[in-house]
């Protein structure tokens, strides 16, 4: 990593931080406004900050470690599913709740929950979605951009520990966003958001370009078998990269399968998609921002678009990865085993009395059918010992998936001429954007939903603001401690989608159902948060083969009938959503039309592609 690459990346960063701070500094937190001001940027955010800042604040590591890795894994392009299917969520939103959000006049959205059930519901929102903000998402996104800092600064000559690299990115997300709030992050989210997809761009280009130059004798097609052996050995020595993508990653290029198969489409990853764009703090306080029904209806429609490219700058890369890189992947799993993902295999195999069976990656199983073959022999031979009583342990990768990134960036991108700074620099970016929209959210919610609400309602605004700094402080702390703790796991966009069932689906319920049912009793939002944690707990204990969207989607119908029950008995008077915003409600049409147009196009993708 040359000296042009280095100024790049620090300028590019240094200009990032210094245009939030430069656009934050006139907030005046001493005002009567003052906490409206920091926490949601006087309600003044214009349609395009609103675009940028949603998809900047979303997308990071979780996305270009975790979907280019689950790309380059068993799952292809159906990962693309969580961006396509936002896009369509993002336009639901922006015309089904968000006017209800606007004209209440709420700061948070657990403060929608104390005006439809009571403030007990409220609370029990903050808490659980604080909970899972710091203990999840900021500790998870923190992991896993100091895991990828670390890895592509080896690759480099540079040795930074896990715990440095969590701190640089843990602290610098804090500091510009302690010091300027919302509109500090809006403004930074606008030059990252725009980097991150140009970024995204230009890794996609070079993993092209790299597919299309390289020997189709050293290439491994998507299903792990060796290029030469299967559809694409027809190829002639001059085609095209993209002819070649097509022939290599057939198998890969479809929606429904194995990984991601059509019930979880029709219901459970509706489920997480509605909670993190219509009800998730660290989003919404973005649209909640607005200045106008019509800028936040924009806006939403703005990323919708956006999200639409995601996939194809960051899975479809992921997916050339192991077209390019099988070997190195192997190299990495072995690695981060200790030397030897067999190692608890070959314990196993030689101990007469064992009673575990092993599961190994399909992939890996095509491109070496003798290991399979050994696998499967011994197998045979402890269920034909033991039959139901062998246990399967967890599957055997032998391949890192989630490096797929890391080595595009690292072997691809062009030395010292600029590029690979600004890559790098865009990546940073996206993981630091990530955890200020976590800290800004988080801070938010403990300060306007426990602090104002219970300790110091009497406050004046400043203070407010500071105990919100305070927060962010502490938060940070606790996520730059506990981060290098986390054990490895096969894949970081599952480990925090998984989590969140614990309290997205029962959000989820008891919003639907207050929308829908007016008239229910007050303690139907506890009810409803509680007995989902409690099911969901149940099915992932019980239940852990199934997939948590099936679980999350039993648990939306358990909730909802749970909550019927309770309404049928307990009923109190309907509850209005009384106006009390004086931002202008009027709606944009143009934003509608352009919903629609998103719409239909998300459909034509799917038919594409299933």
């Amino acid at each position: 990593m040359g000296a042009i690459d280095i100024a790049v990346a620090v300028i590019f960063m240094l200009s990032v931080i210094g245009v939030g701070m430069i656009k934050s500094r006139g907030e005046k937190t001493h005002s009567e406004h003052g906490a409206t001001d920091y926490f949601l940027a006087g309600r003044g955010l214009s349609w395009w900050l609103i675009g940028f800042s949603l998809i900047a604040a979303n997308i990071s590591a979780e996305q270009f470690v975790g979907m280019s890795g689950q790309g380059a894994g068993l799952e292809g392009l159906s990962v693309a599913s969580w961006e396509w299917i936002a896009a369509i969520t993002l336009v639901v939103v922006a015309f089904f709740l968000l006017p209800y959000f606007l004209r209440t006049g709420i700061s948070t959205i657990p403060e929608f929950l104390e005006v439809r059930y009571n403030h007990w519901a409220r609370l029990v929102m903050t808490l659980s979605m604080t909970l899972i903000l710091i203990g999840v998402s900021l500790i998870g996104v923190i992991y896993a951009g100091a895991i990828t800092m670390t890895r592509l600064f080896l690759e480099f000559g540079y040795d930074v520990s896990l715990p440095l690299a969590c701190w640089i990115l843990g602290g610098t997300a804090a500091i510009y966003v302690a010091f300027g709030g919302l509109k500090a992050c809006a403004w930074a989210d606008l030059l990252q958001g725009s980097a991150l997809i140009l970024g995204g761009g230009v890794i996609t280009y070079f993993a092209f370009v790299a597919l299309g130059a390289t020997d189709i004798a050293t290439l491994v097609d998507s299903t792990g078998a060796a290029a030469t052996t299967g559809a694409a050995a027809a190829l002639d020595a001059g085609v095209g990269a993209v002819d070649k993508f097509s022939m290599l990653n057939s198998a890969a290029m479809h929606m429904d399968t194995p990984a991601m198969p059509w019930p979880v489409l029709v219901l459970g990853i509706w489920i997480p998609n509605f909670y993190y764009w219509g009800l998730n703090q660290y989003i919404s306080q973005r649209v909640l921002g607005s200045a106008s029904l019509a800028d936040g209806q924009k806006g939403l429609v703005l990323a919708a678009g956006l999200k639409l490219v995601i996939p194809f700058i960051i899975v479809i890369p992921g997916i050339i990865a192991f077209n390019l890189f099988s070997t190195e992947m192997e190299e990495s799993a072995n690695i981060d085993a200790g030397g030897n993902v067999f190692a608890s295999y070959e314990q196993a195999a030689v101990n007469v009395d064992t009673n575990v069976i092993f599961m190994l990656d399909s992939k890996y199983a095509v491109a070496h059918p003798e290991k399979a073959q050994e696998i499967n022999t011994y197998n045979s031979t402890v269920v034909d010992r033991l039959g139901e009583e062998a246990v399967v342990s967890e599957a055997i990768n032998p391949y890192k998936y989630d490096s797929a990134m890391g080595l595009l960036i690292t072997k691809l991108i062009p030395k010292d001429v600029g590029i690979l700074g600004f890559v790098i620099a865009a990546l940073m970016g996206a993981i630091i954007s990530s955890l200020a929209a976590i800290l800004n959210a988080a801070s938010t919610l403990f300060t306007m939903d426990v602090y104002q609400r219970y300790i110091r309602p009497e406050a004046k605004q400043y203070e407010f603001v500071t105990f919100g700094r305070i927060c962010i402080g502490v938060f940070v702390v606790i996520g730059c401690v506990i981060a290098p703790m986390l054990a490895d796991f096969k894949s970081i966009f599952g480990f925090i989608q998984s989590f969140q069932g614990y309290v997205s689906t029962g959000i989820l319920a008891v919003f639907i159902y207050g929308l829908i049912n007016r008239t229910s009793g007050k303690w139907a939002g506890v009810i409803g948060i509680l007995a989902n944690a409690v099911i969901y707990g149940y099915l992932q204990a019980a239940y852990a083969d199934v997939h948590f969207l099936y679980s999350m989607s039993y648990c939306l119908i358990a909730v909802l009938a749970i909550l019927t029950v309770y309404g049928m008995i307990f009923k109190d008077e309907r509850v209005e959503f009384t106006s009390i915003t004086t931002l202008d409600m009027t709606p944009s049409t143009a934003a509608r039309n352009w919903g629609i147009g998103i719409c239909i196009l998300t459909v034509v993708l799917y038919i594409i592609f299933w």
